[in-house]
């Protein structure tokens, strides 16, 4: 279960069917997972069968156990992306706060927990996009869906049309180009610059109280890793 401010469920997983009787060792859950990381990773045209297959030391056919066909892999993979990454904003977006800077202080959670929200597999999810109108729909409702939620929270604590959308915008847009600008920092630089970031994104100044539970989320989380390349690992 994901670690967020509020009370989330568990990520869904898809209907699974019964494990065959034989000497098929990938479970649904291996292929899926395998799949999930290269396509962080290295990107889509790296997810294939006979790559896969590879990779856990199976045979092809068992991939057709647990999935239709290559489409039916990929649609998974939108699937649990919406699940983790999406999910993830919308959780933290609607938790409990005090105040907009604590507020905003849960969504940022998202930024330094990997483990509820990959930004390896937001990216690639965004190369896809480029190829892929399917994709590059399922992209638009996301960013609509994070943004909304974004701007939901604004109005709950007494922001205004257009203001909360803007507000919305300029919060998320700002760390979807910090992610792809690849902007790497220690975390304390990033903790240090967090009260300036709040300022500007709610008009407000944070208090210690504000600021106090996401500093000693962040430590916990401090040094967690994305998905890492599994190039040459197969």
């Amino acid at each position: 279960m994901t670690e967020t401010a509020g009370r989330p469920s568990a990520p869904r997983s898809p209907a699974v069917k019964p494990a065959p009787v034989g000497n098929v060792k990938a479970t649904f859950d291996d292929w899926l997972d395998l799949a999930l990381r290269v396509l962080a990773a290295e990107g889509v045209t790296h997810v294939t069968v006979l790559d896969l297959s590879e990779r856990l030391g199976v045979s092809r056919s068992s991939f057709y156990w647990y999935f239709k066909n290559r489409d039916d892999l990929l649609e998974a993979l939108l699937t649990r992306w919406e699940e983790l990454n999406t999910r993830s904003i919308v959780t933290q977006a609607e938790a409990r706060a005090a105040s907009i800077c604590e507020a905003v202080c849960n969504v940022f959670r998202c930024w330094v927990n990997p483990e509820i929200f990959s930004p390896r597999l937001d990216f690639a999810i965004r190369e896809w996009a480029r190829r892929s109108p399917k994709v590059r729909r399922a992209l638009d409702r996301s960013d609509g869906e994070r943004t909304a939620a974004i701007k939901a929270m604004f109005e709950r604590h007494g922001y205004q049309e257009p203001d909360a959308f803007v507000r919305a915008r300029v919060l998320y847009y700002m760390q979807i180009g910090y992610y792809a600008l690849d902007i790497r920092e220690p975390m304390e630089e990033r903790l240090a610059l967090t009260p300036h970031y709040l300022e500007a994104f709610t008009g407000a100044s944070a208090n210690d109280a504000d600021f106090a539970s996401f500093r000693a989320y962040a430590a916990r989380h401090a040094g967690g890793t994305d998905f890492q390349t599994l190039r040459g690992k197969r």
